[in-house]
């Protein structure tokens, strides 16, 4: 995409969020973008505004919502709300924010219909594979055999009328990469609807949500690698999953960043998944999920979720 104005947000003022730009009409918008590092990624929003102090000011609260949730859903950081529910596995219900039981609530859903290969407990299976990876070696099997015990989507319970959490076992940890940046996009694009500027696009490093389309078009076109035709988005949203940039070969296997809930490795199938759905936050899921399942069993699943669809490749 060409991008007509590019401009970073640090030092700017934050304004209030809502209302920050009133009724104009499209024909007197112009388009701005703008980019921070957030979740560990490079986060792009693209908005059409009147004026660039209005486009400035929707895009600063926009990560501002972006960068609060990191601090709910970061497993890297120690004092996270993730985090603090992680270490209180094992003694019973917890409560916590909207946000969070938001996200369990969506990836538990999704857990349970991908009969575990999309498992956010996966959580003591990824720090092995971490260390694994730096070390370019296998976890020993003795250590996965360990961490299985505390694996498992039907481990974690949902009260959603008193919005806790219950981790069953102590040591459980949850693992949000694969839904937290599509969640987070999602977020983005409510508060720059709220803000009144609706014609807006968030790529939150390759989780891409789109609001209303640009003027006079019919969506964002996204292109993707290896795809002759881009997308055309708008109201929807595009997640790609796979071992593009993030795998590591041992002993002559290469071995994916995305790990198996059923067996605690990364992924060697090879396999790319690309998915489109009505938001980032399925999508990102989805395509995690989609990842494991392989294409059969992952079209037969696509089935349960409208406005979906997925490409293998």
């Amino acid at each position: 995409m060409v991008r007509t104005i590019v401009r970073g947000l640090t030092g700017f003022g934050v304004a209030a969020s809502t209302g920050l730009v009133g009724c104009v009409s499209p024909a007197d918008t112009q388009r701005f973008e703008y980019a921070q590092i957030i979740m560990g990624v490079e986060t792009r929003i693209t908005l059409f505004a009147p004026d660039e102090p209005a486009a400035r000011a929707a895009a600063r609260v926009a990560f501002t919502r972006m960068n609060t949730l990191d601090g709910v859903l970061s497993d890297w950081r120690a004092g996270s709300e993730l985090n603090r529910l992680c270490a209180r596995a094992g003694t019973g219900p917890v409560a916590v924010s909207d946000d969070l039981f938001a996200v369990l609530e969506h990836a538990r859903r999704i857990g349970r219909d991908s009969s575990g290969a999309f498992d956010v407990t996966v959580g003591p299976f990824v720090e092995l594979w971490r260390a694994a990876r730096t070390q370019r070696r296998l976890p020993p099997a003795d250590a996965i055999a360990a961490a299985r015990d505390r694996v498992g989507w039907s481990l974690l319970s949902l009260d959603a009328e008193a919005r806790t959490v219950d981790l069953a076992v102590p040591g459980m940890q949850l693992d949000l990469g694969g839904i937290g940046k599509g969640f987070a996009a999602d977020a983005a694009i409510a508060v720059l609807e709220d803000a009144g500027v609706p014609r807006c696009l968030v790529d939150h490093g390759g989780d891409i949500a789109a609001g209303a389309p640009p003027p006079g078009r019919d969506g964002w076109r996204i292109g993707l690698p290896g795809r002759p035709e881009p997308f055309v988005l708008a109201h929807a949203a595009i997640a790609t999953s796979g071992d593009t940039e993030q795998f590591v070969e041992v002993d002559g296997v290469r071995y994916s960043h995305i790990v198996d809930p059923a067996t605690g490795l990364g992924l060697t199938n090879r396999l790319r998944v690309t998915v489109l759905a009505p938001d980032a936050t399925t999508a990102d899921a989805l395509a995690s999920a989609l990842s494991v399942l392989g294409r059969e069993a992952g079209e037969e699943m696509l089935t349960r979720y409208a406005g979906t669809r997925a490409w293998f490749e």
